[in-house]
């Protein structure tokens, strides 16, 4: 992913400023409360800038945090610095999803903002789940969320536009679909252009950011292959049964031999 004027988590948090956080760390507590009531370790698989994980530190949980970019990592350490009383409760590591090991298990393995759709092929979302799996502890639970195949191809992306700014610039990003239906993929061709306030300077750059859509059968049989079984799937915050509208699918998974 590019950088913008040389600081790209500036940019990602911007862009998702009024994304509910702390509903969704509400949400994913339930989850982990109802599958897993005595655990109380996580990794997180593409733990991005740690904005659920230092939510999730501060009702007790004890959190390793992965994620390929050094920019996230970066602006998760600052939230560290921030609140020092997270320094022993929230680790950081720069590493694959696909490859990482930690030496570890814990309780509970999450992936989340459809980190697993970037998972676009199926020796890489075997990978993702093989790595869910090696740190698990006996009993310990698989939770994650991805584009859900049905709702893509009913409500098919379109093109939108989003503009943001804080002090210092404002963003217009324009992202344009494209579907492979053949390989279950969108690639989201993004334009965005960054205007500094200060200088009235203004830069483009292009992204082409490739999703995959799952179904609940593959799903399912992928999960099956590393021995996992689905304990629940719904929408995601919806706690509705997935469906033609569920463009966000939560699934809850545990080791079948737990």
């Amino acid at each position: 992913m590019s950088e913008v004027f040389g600081d790209y988590s500036l940019y990602y948090d911007l862009l998702y400023k009024d994304k509910d956080y702390e509903g969704e760390a509400d949400y994913i507590r339930a989850l982990m409360q109802t599958y897993s009531p005595a655990g109380t370790t996580v990794l997180d698989l593409g733990c991005g800038t740690g904005a659920h994980d230092v939510l999730l530190c501060r009702h007790g949980y004890s959190i390793d945090g992965v994620d390929l970019s050094h920019d996230m990592l970066s602006k998760a350490h600052e939230k560290i610095a921030a609140s020092p009383e997270l320094a022993s409760t929230l680790r950081l590591h720069h590493g694959d999803i696909r490859t990482v090991r930690l030496g570890k298990t814990v309780d509970v393995v999450l992936s989340l903002f459809h980190v697993m759709s970037y998972q676009t092929s199926n020796d890489d979302v075997q990978a993702a789940v093989a790595t869910a799996k090696q740190h698990l502890a006996p009993h310990g639970l698989f939770i994650f969320d991805c584009w859900y195949g049905p709702a893509v191809l009913t409500d098919r992306p379109t093109v939108r536009v989003k503009r943001l700014e804080n002090d210092a610039i404002t963003i217009t990003r324009i992202a344009e679909p494209t579907l492979y239906p053949d390989k279950n993929l969108v690639d989201v061709n993004y334009t965005v252009f960054i205007t500094k306030k200060n200088t009235g300077a203004i830069q483009e750059i292009h992204e082409t950011h490739t999703m995959r859509y799952l179904f609940s059968p593959e799903v399912e049989m992928l999960l099956a292959q590393a021995g996992f079984k689905i304990l629940l799937s719904e929408g995601w915050m919806t706690k509705q049964p997935v469906g033609f509208d569920t463009w966000g699918a939560t699934f809850v998974c545990q080791l079948a031999d737990a």
